[in-house]
Parts: C-alpha cells; sequence; structure tokens
C-alpha cells in the first residue's frame, strides 16, 4: 500500500512523435492522422503537465518506431523504481529498450518484466494497490510476473479481466482521485470497481473514460462535452485537449507521459 496520492506528480517523461506516427498501430480501419496535428496536440499535452506543476522530460523522436510517442505502454514508473516492459506487439518490441539509459538516470532501480507480455495501457496504479487487466496486449503470464515484481516493491497487485472489446484498461477507466474512477458502464459492470466510487460516462461518449488526473486538474477529450459537465458538477476541475488527430491511433491521454512523485 502507499501513503501518498495515486494523482500527485511531480516529474514526467514524455516523447516527442516522429513523423512515422501517423502509421502507428490501431485497433480499426480509419484514416491516418496528420503528423501536423498529432504534434500540434502532443505540445499541448506537454503543456498542460507543465501547466499543472510536472517538470517534463521530454526525449527525441525515434523515427523506426512510430508508436514511441506513447511512452506508458512499455513502462511503468514509481517514486522507487522503473519497470520495463514486454510488448506482444512485434513493432513496438525495441520502446522499453530505448528508455534504459533515461531510466538509468532517474531512478535508483530499473528492474526488467522477462516472462509474458505487459503494456503499461493496462495497469492503472491507486493507493491501494496496482490493477492489472489482461487483454489482448497483457496476458496471464505476464501479469503474473508483474504481480511478483510489485511484491518486492511492496505494493499490492490485482489481476483483472478486461473485456474482450476493449484495446487496454485504461482505454474505459481512469483514475480522478483516490477514491473514484470514470470508466464505461461495460467496465462498471465487471465488478472490478466495486471498492471504488465510479462515475459512468454517458451513452456515446465512451472515450471519455480515459481521463487523467494529474494534481489539482483532470484532463479529458475535448471530444466529451457531457462527460466534462458531468465532472464540474461534481467539483473536479476539466482541462479539455484536443485528440481529433491523435485519437485516430489509439491513444489516450494516459498513455502519452510516464508520471511519478519523487518523494512520495
Amino acid at each position: 500500500m502507499t501513503s501518498a496520492s495515486a494523482c500527485q506528480f511531480d516529474h514526467a517523461i514524455v516523447r516527442w512523435s516522429a513523423p512515422s506516427v501517423v502509421y502507428g498501430l490501431r485497433a480499426g480501419d480509419g484514416d491516418n492522422p496528420s503528423f501536423e496535428g498529432v504534434d500540434t496536440e502532443h505540445r499541448a499535452y506537454v503543456r498542460a503537465l507543465e501547466n499543472a506543476g510536472v517538470d517534463v522530460t521530454v526525449l527525441e523522436p525515434l523515427h523506426e518506431l512510430p508508436d514511441s510517442i506513447f511512452v506508458e505502454d512499455p513502462a511503468l514508473v514509481f517514486s522507487e523504481a522503473a519497470i520495463l516492459l514486454r510488448s506482444a506487439a512485434p513493432a513496438r518490441a525495441g520502446e522499453a529498450a530505448a528508455l534504459r539509459p533515461v531510466f538509468e538516470n532517474k531512478f535508483g532501480e530499473v528492474i526488467q518484466l522477462t516472462d509474458g507480455f505487459v503494456d503499461g495501457g493496462d495497469v492503472m496504479t491507486t493507493t491501494e494497490e496496482v490493477i492489472i487487466g489482461v487483454s489482448a496486449r497483457t496476458d496471464k503470464a505476464g501479469a503474473a510476473a508483474l504481480v511478483s515484481i510489485l511484491k518486492k516493491l511492496g505494493r499490492n497487485a490485482r489481476v483483472v479481466e478486461t473485456p474482450r472489446d476493449i484495446l487496454h484498461f485504461k482505454s474505459d477507466s481512469g483514475l480522478i482521485d483516490d477514491k473514484t474512477v470514470l470508466a464505461t458502464p461495460r467496465l462498471i459492470k465487471t465488478g472490478v470497481f466495486d471498492a471504488y466510487t465510479t462515475i459512468a460516462t454517458p451513452e456515446g461518449e465512451e472515450g471519455a473514460a480515459n481521463a487523467l488526473r494529474v494534481n489539482d486538474v483532470v484532463f479529458l477529450s475535448a471530444r466529451y462535452p457531457r462527460t466534462a459537465d458531468l465532472l464540474d458538477e461534481k467539483g473536479f476541475a476539466v482541462v479539455p485537449l484536443s485528440t481529433s488527430e491523435i485519437s485516430k491511433i489509439d491513444a489516450g491521454l494516459s498513455c502519452m507521459s510516464l508520471r511519478w512523485r519523487a518523494h512520495a
């Protein structure tokens, strides 16, 4: 169990996108985004992190790894250690290794997941536990290996099943305070958040569930005004961010940065 808030951060790592980002992986068909559009939205996201009080380390683009802008998938970071994960997608296999030199300069310990596959988009950290969602990108062997690593770090972990039609566990959920999760009705119905207060996304705005709480504000895609109104009514300070281009490659707000508190 951790004592500090899981929504408080003072450091983050992001990586600029390369023009190849327009060919990034996606679950379905659709138009490619424009590189200029992705870059503009990503830069606004970085400014929002800085405005929220976060010291942001920006890494250079990796042209040979189109999805490397999504730094949360190949790794997990905590105040005490960083964990390099293993991607089930061959096109993303080099992303974790590219982060190692950065981590070795910032964390006291860097741990490599060696069994199975895990994407960071399937991992939600709360004050009480780390929830690991088994999905198309995270298998049971990887989840079990991650549980063992987290146990050594003094963190409780719980493995759950992500419904098959959901890309990542956090595609349909976001922790918006230490006791509250914004999630889609289909994920809430599974019971994985029974120990938390849940806020269901309005019909037609399921994509809003991948919200990101950073210190005093909640980042939310500007595409979901009814969800913004709902959170505002409940007292959350919402920062709307444009995601119209970057969402074409299945981007979520959480996946574009690695966040931690240096002295939790």
